[in-house]
């Protein structure tokens, strides 16, 4: 009977610890910070120049989007982007992404103005499209919620111009 007992609890003792091990594993595998919400699956860089890098090395457009974390108009925007399919996949494999909570020194990223949410494309080939623009002609680079089908038709004349140009 005794060895029973002791049998069950070493069972019971090893159960314990390995489900507190991958309690411990999960607990290691912090959420990915540098996708600040736009989405979790993505592959974010963490610099503009490590962006631009990226896009060469792999030949896919570099996708920059400036945001605030008090801003509402990007909070509204990143809810409505990281809740798309279409656009989480597509940003996941055809496109190099970072997004920014402070401007870059590149002023060809603010053609217009340093304002957010700012989404702007950058080719392989290291030119800013100035050229991708948005619905609004005092904020051309600027996406609101109800913009995402253009955000994505963007997205796809990003990948169009690549293949046709270079």
């Amino acid at each position: 009977i005794m060895f029973h007992s002791t049998l069950a609890l070493s069972l019971l003792l090893i159960a314990v610890s390995s489900n507190l091990a991958m309690a411990i594993k999960k607990e290691k595998r912090a959420p990915q910070t540098l996708s600040r919400g736009w989405g979790d699956e993505i592959t974010w860089v963490q610099t503009y120049e490590e962006g631009l890098y990226q896009a060469k090395k792999s030949n896919k457009p570099l996708m920059v989007i400036h945001h605030l974390e008090d801003c509402q108009y990007c909070q509204a925007l990143k809810k409505a982007f990281a809740e798309n399919e279409e656009i989480q996949e597509m940003a996941q494999d055809n496109f190099i992404m970072l997004n920014l909570m402070h401007e870059t020194t590149d002023k060809n990223l603010s053609p217009d103005g340093q304002y957010v949410p700012r989404i702007m494309f950058v080719d392989p080939s290291l030119t800013v499209r100035a050229d991708i623009t948005g619905r609004y002609s005092n904020r051309l680079y600027t996406y609101e919620p109800q913009d995402i089908p253009f955000l994505i038709e963007n997205m796809k004349k990003a990948l169009r111009l690549i293949q046709t140009e270079l």
